[in-house]
């Protein structure tokens, strides 16, 4: 029997003192949603993407556990600008398994970045990881959706390990758990030993990281029964320097 630890929640008005003095942190959705100005159930227009996502075909571990779709825009000025569909991209040192290629996976579905909610996210992000980096003026962010499935018998949602990702900030929502063990998300000092284990639960809550400060992982899944289960995340980078492999 594994022990489930709860998320370390932050009331929303010390998200940045707290991300500013550890290097990570996690909202409940009431928070998130009022982050975004949004309500709390604008974010379930985007659920029904997440049964229409397409194989990872670039797993090298041979593994049919994760689906996922993705997209890239521009953030300057308050303002989300679409970029023109492009590949994904990793250097070996931020992801000794799957680094070094390019990736190109589905877009992400044009009605579903078309919901309000989902600029209102990206902004209200972009905005937080401002306050941290107030000489940012455009940040260059990716979205991934994924899901990660019992198909195999277990799913991994990292499975490079524990890892930063070459971005200044990240940001991983958990859309939904069904029917399944596992899944805890573990954050660790880059610098340091100190490090803090947890299970994101509620469907958009929310980890933001300090991706030069922090590394980190999510453990296997496994399922509850011989039916199965999936876990799907949203995960957004912010990377001031351009896209990587520019």
């Amino acid at each position: 029997m594994v022990a489930l630890f709860p998320a370390p929640r932050t009331p929303l008005d010390g998200l940045d003192a707290a991300l500013q003095a550890r290097g990570f942190v996690v909202l409940d959705a009431a928070s998130v949603a009022a982050l975004a100005g949004v309500a709390r159930t604008d974010f379930d227009a985007l659920l029904p993407s997440w049964e229409d996502l397409r194989a990872d075909e670039y797993l090298k571990d041979g593994g049919r556990y994760r689906k996922r779709r993705h997209a890239c825009c521009i953030v300057a000025a308050g303002v989300v600008h679409p970029v023109p569909h492009r590949m994904h991209y990793q250097p070996v040192e931020y992801n000794a398994l799957h680094g070094g290629m390019q990736r190109w996976f589905a877009p992400i579905d044009a009605s579903t970045l078309a919901q309000p909610a989902w600029p209102a996210l990206v902004l209200a992000l972009a905005g937080a990881c401002s306050r941290q980096r107030p000489d940012v003026v455009r940040w260059h962010v990716e979205a991934h959706q994924f899901r990660i499935d019992t198909s195999d018998g277990v799913g991994r949602p990292t499975p490079e390990g524990a890892h930063r990702d070459g971005v200044d900030f990240v940001a991983v929502l958990l859309v939904a758990r069904h029917a399944i063990k596992g899944g805890e998300t573990r954050v660790f000092a880059a610098q340091g030993p100190e490090g803090q284990r947890f299970t994101l639960a509620e469907p958009w809550s929310l980890l933001l990281m300090d991706d030069a400060r922090v590394i980190h992982e999510s453990t296997p899944i496994q399922p509850l029964d011989a039916r199965g289960g999936h876990r799907d995340t949203l995960v957004l980078t912010f990377r001031a320097a351009g896209f990587l492999g520019d």
